[in-house]
């Protein structure tokens, strides 16, 4: 049997197809039947991938139309109506009086800018650097996506990025900055809605105060500020090279980081030959700027941190003025406020001096003494016992013993009985000033020293756990005040040593017992009731008050009669309270509110040494009525917040003029014959008062020229602590006052006396009209209210009798019936 042939095989299919020969087939039919060549083969998968490519292409767009309508149709898509009403955080400036930049209050850095204010440069710059296509395309630069990724090839580093300034727009004030599919087809959308909704203008003036460029500052106008020391509108293009090339990065492209500066020039070089090669500038300007260093500003805002108080007053008076805090962060104003740089940095220093000299008397801060290596173990025996079970109390004043003194670690380890801890020395700058004169701490400390401490009422940041670390006791703290009476324009406040924005501020919060210094308050209310004039005599004698005995400053010292002024002068409390009694405690207290005290005040006869509680500030002001001749005013911190000038605040007159003189006039004596005498190294025409409260808590002084009012306070925070032997207001507070006057104070400025008061000439010691002949040193000239003075001549010398004393002398009994009495203290208050 012969082989099979491919053609009988061919013939066996067909028959067993169809049977039989059936019709003729057309001749290019037979092609069907042979293999297929490449070219046929190519096409085939050609023509099917086509197919594959396009059913698979119209499923993905269709998914993408999917999610463009799912997405663009979701509830929660931010609206493009939210730009219209574009109100980012904002910084707002504290300025000084001079207009110096002192402090900022801010969530974000940043000041609005309009477009106007953007030059023409810093536009193109932005566009040359972000977005070339900005001013032709919709919203979306597919072909800028596709250059962007070229370029970065091409360069090796992403210099250009692919999202339109429009899409950022977006991204940065409509949408988070999620990774997502969904966060970038919604940032499609929008954009194309932003593009429909406003011009490229305001897209630019959104896009330009919006983006960060570093170090906390956010927009065009803070980064020309904060890298340059000017506004958007006055920088070149090289400047505005720089600056739009910052946003791509601005963390590895500031140049204020010295490891950035090779890369930001090279950056700002990138945008300006794109700025000259779309069209902007020519090449070779670009080339100019290219060469030119990048040039930035050491410190615009040099006065920054000088007075944190000042901050602290203006955002709440900020606050005041804009109805509450949610506002605040979105201002945006500068607030010019009463501040005096000046005045301010001489407050500071004064107070520190003085806190640094009470500590060197008092020994803070240093050894109170050297216990014998013998005797160590006995002493720490004895401490063991005094200390509290439980180990000390935190907040509470111990003594230690310097066990060892570690250099290395800038250190001490001291016991306080059988219970060691550490004291880090590396932050003590009130003790140890940082700088060329810093000692190291076996400079300072030895074995066997004894020192104050104090455990932190809360844990020290960086303590090892279970390890004691404790502190140096601090001193006390105080606070100044510094106004102009006429104005009532506070020119400087300090809240404490080392105060920092938001701290405790004692100049305006501290309320603390005034001692002495509530005394003129006494006496003018006696003055103006007539009662009493400056030459009325006294008894300084003991006296009890409802089982209650007052003492002077000396206990057990009394000098007898004496006249109201010498009785200021050295703050005599039997007298003080003698007036009291006669005119009542609710006249005294009314006309302390009236003055400008505002704190509540106990009507009792404790009142007349100052057992009232008040803030350096209310009391300062008040005093400032005197020496504004009865006027009352509040304080004044606020000049200008934003164009708006801040009214001056409302002037009251609360006790006349005369009377007013009288008490200043008085208190010039303090200052001549008294407590403050120490003052009388100001060479200036100064009024005021000591005070110390009990038990010496607190110590006070507040003085005053025609000019200008001051108050200190110094005292311990806890309120417990007394200030030690020795120190009170003369002797604390006065030396702190005195440097501060010597700057804030004029030496020509004078009180000025009203008209209508009369002088007379007056024996020092019967307060009654001096004789003819009387030595010089026995008499001295009195001023008067009008028809107040005395008509009755004292005797001549050699002629004094107990008899020659007028009349309404203050020496009747004292009962302790009177109604301000009640509920009294019964304690002594002291005051030199």
């Amino acid at each position: 049997m012969e082989p099979a042939t491919p053609n009988h095989r061919r013939r066996f299919m067909s028959r067993l197809r169809g049977g039989g020969k059936g019709p003729r087939r057309h001749p290019t039919s037979r092609l069907a039947g042979r293999p297929r060549s490449r070219v046929e083969k190519g096409l085939w998968a050609l023509k099917w991938g086509a197919i594959i490519g396009l059913a698979l292409f119209a499923a993905f767009a269709g998914t993408i139309a999917l999610l463009f309508w799912m997405w663009g149709s979701d509830s929660s898509l931010p609206t493009i109506e939210k730009l219209s009403d574009y109100r980012p955080s904002q910084v707002s400036r504290v300025l000084a009086g001079n207009g110096a930049v002192v402090g900022e209050l801010y969530t974000e850095r940043r000041t609005v800018v309009p477009f106007e204010r953007l030059p023409k440069v810093m536009v193109q710059a932005i566009v040359s650097a972000e977005d070339a296509d900005f001013f032709q395309h919709e919203g979306i630069d597919y072909l800028g996506m596709v250059r962007a990724l070229l370029v970065n090839i091409k360069e090796g580093e992403t210099v250009q990025g692919a999202s339109t300034i429009t899409q950022q727009v977006v991204k940065n004030l409509l949408l988070t900055r999620a990774r997502t599919l969904k966060r970038k087809v919604q940032e499609i959308i929008l954009a194309r809605r932003l593009e429909h909704s406003l011009s490229k203008n305001e897209i630019l003036t959104l896009y330009a105060n919006q983006i960060y460029f570093g170090h906390g500052r956010y927009g065009i106008q803070e980064a020309a500020r904060y890298y340059f020391g000017k506004n958007v509108e006055q920088i070149h293009v090289g400047e505005a090279a720089m600056l739009a090339g910052l946003v791509q990065g601005p963390e590895i492209l500031s140049p204020r980081k010295p490891e950035n500066r090779e890369r930001a020039k090279r950056r700002q070089i990138y945008v300006l030959r794109q700025m000259a090669a779309n069209g902007y500038i020519a090449a070779a300007e670009a080339e100019k700027w290219s060469a030119d260093p990048i040039r930035i500003v050491a410190d615009v805002q040099a006065n920054l941190g000088l007075a944190p108080e000042w901050v602290d007053l203006a955002r709440q008076a900020l606050v005041a003025r804009l109805g509450g805090e949610a506002e605040l962060g979105r201002a945006g104003v500068n607030v010019q406020t009463t501040l005096d740089l000046e005045v301010q940095k001489a407050a500071r220093d004064a107070l520190r001096a003085g806190l640094r000299a009470y500590d060197k008397r008092q020994k803070y801060g240093v050894p109170i003494q050297r216990i014998k290596p013998d005797r160590v173990a006995a002493e720490l025996s004895r401490m063991a016992g005094r200390l509290p079970r439980g180990g000390p109390v935190a907040g509470e004043e111990y003594r230690a013993i310097v066990v060892e003194v570690d250099d290395a670690k800038d250190r001490l380890e001291v016991d306080l009985g059988k219970w060691r801890a550490h004291i880090p020395l590396g932050d003590d700058e009130r003790f140890n000033p940082q700088g060329p004169g810093k000692k190291k701490p076996s400079e300072r400390f030895g074995a066997g020293d004894v020192v104050r401490v104090m455990v932190p009422r809360a844990a020290p940041a960086g303590a090892a756990k279970g390890e004691r670390q404790i502190q140096l006791a601090s001193g006390p703290e105080g606070a100044i005040v510094v106004l102009e009476p006429k104005t009532r324009r506070v020119v400087a406040v300090v809240g404490g040593y080392s105060y920092r924005v938001g701290d405790f501020n004692r100049a305006t919060r501290a309320k603390r017992q005034a001692g002495s210094t509530f005394k003129p308050f006494v006496y003018a209310a006696a003055l103006d009731n007539g009662e009493v004039t400056p030459a009325s005599i006294v008894n300084d004698a003991p006296e009890v008050y409802d089982l209650w005995k007052p003492e002077n400053y000396e206990k057990g010292e009394f000098q007898g009669p004496v006249r109201l002024r010498y009785a200021l002068a050295k703050s005599i409390n039997t007298v003080a309270i003698r007036v009291m009694n006669d005119i009542g405690p609710e006249r005294v207290v009314q006309l302390a509110h009236a003055l400008g005290i505002e704190s509540e005040l106990p009507k009792e006869l404790s009142l007349a040494l100052g057992s009232g509680a008040v803030t350096p500030l209310e009391l300062t002001n008040a005093f400032a009525s005197f020496a504004a001749g009865g006027r009352v005013a509040a304080p004044q911190v606020l000049k200008k917040v934003g164009d708006e000038a801040v009214a001056a605040p409302k002037v009251t007159q609360v006790l006349r003029p005369e009377v007013a003189y009288l008490v200043v006039d008085m208190m010039r004596s303090v200052i001549t014959e008294g407590t403050g005498s120490a003052v009388l190294a100001a060479k200036m025409d100064v009024a005021g008062k000591t005070g110390t409260s009990n038990d010496a808590r607190d110590a006070w002084f507040v003085g005053m020229t025609a000019d200008v009012a001051v108050g200190v306070w110094i005292g311990f925070d806890d309120f417990k602590r007394p200030l030690g032997k020795g120190e009170a207001g003369g002797h604390t507070a006065v030396p702190i006052f005195l440097d501060v006057i010597k700057k804030a104070g004029r030496k020509d400025s004078r009180f000025s006396r009203p008209t209508g008061l009369v002088e007379a000439r007056i024996d020092r010691a019967s307060g009654l009209l001096a004789p003819e002949g009387a030595p010089e040193k026995s008499y001295y000239t009195e001023v008067f209210l009008p028809g107040t003075a005395p008509t009755d001549v004292a005797a001549a010398p050699g002629e004094v009798t107990a008899d020659s004393y007028v009349t309404d002398v203050y020496d009747s009994e004292y009962g302790g019936d009177s109604a301000g009495d009640k509920g009294g203290k019964k304690e002594s208050n002291s005051d030199p």
